[in-house]
């Protein structure tokens, strides 16, 4: 069987590459180094028409993103195995898998305590992303490579107006719940948009379409 540790070890840290490896190889997986993606960290996609599984993660994660959002993808794959279409996508059956999955990696002393933390507390009832837990979502932009320097949602003012990293302009709205009403300015459309999203500040007025 192929060994893919040195490949993945290059995206999450060292010690976690050679257990992701054997996941690949022990399901056939075909696993994708993704680019970025605004709207996802990573998919998966369960076999069809003869097809294997394949997960796909984002290059650009920092390792500890890479890696958790890895083992988000592998329990839908486990998910899919026991259960196939018959459960929700992110139901208890998932977050028992996902619970499992990720053991192994807490004892191998791969993530900083902070990240540590965290985890522990968000694997008490995983959601649907690790951007979901606004905690483990911070803490883990903590350790992206290259920090932006760019704002975020929940850092700048009502009524700013604001771009995402696609370019479209919206104006910050209140808060409902866990994300903010934003209203695109080129549709006048609502959108619920993530606190944590990083957008840059519109501060000149001729930035902003009329």
């Amino acid at each position: 069987m192929p060994d893919f540790s040195k490949q993945l070890s290059q995206y999450m840290p060292e010690a976690a590459a050679p257990i992701i490896s054997a996941w690949i190889n022990d399901t056939g997986c075909r696993f994708r180094i993704s680019r970025s993606r605004t709207t996802k960290l990573g998919d998966y996609m369960a076999p069809f028409r003869g097809a294997p599984h394949k997960i796909s993660v984002n290059h650009d994660l920092n390792p500890y993103a890479f890696l958790i959002t890895t083992i988000h993808e592998f329990a839908h794959l486990q998910t899919w195995q026991q259960y196939k279409q018959r459960v929700k996508p992110h139901g208890p059956e998932w977050k028992q898998h996902y619970k499992e999955l990720m053991q192994p990696f807490l004892h191998l002393d791969i993530f900083p305590s902070d990240i540590l933390e965290a985890i522990i507390r968000y694997m008490e009832n995983p959601a649907a992303s690790s951007c979901t837990d606004i905690n483990l979502y911070r803490i883990l932009k903590k350790y992206d490579k290259e920090p932006t320097g760019q704002h975020t949602i929940e850092s700048i003012p009502d009524e700013s107006i604001f771009a995402l990293q696609n370019g479209r302009i919206f104006q910050k709205g209140e808060k409902l719940r866990k994300r903010y009403k934003c209203r695109e300015l080129s549709t006048d459309r609502i959108y619920l948009i993530h606190p944590i999203a990083e957008v840059v500040l519109l501060t000149d007025t001729e930035s902003i379409p009329k």
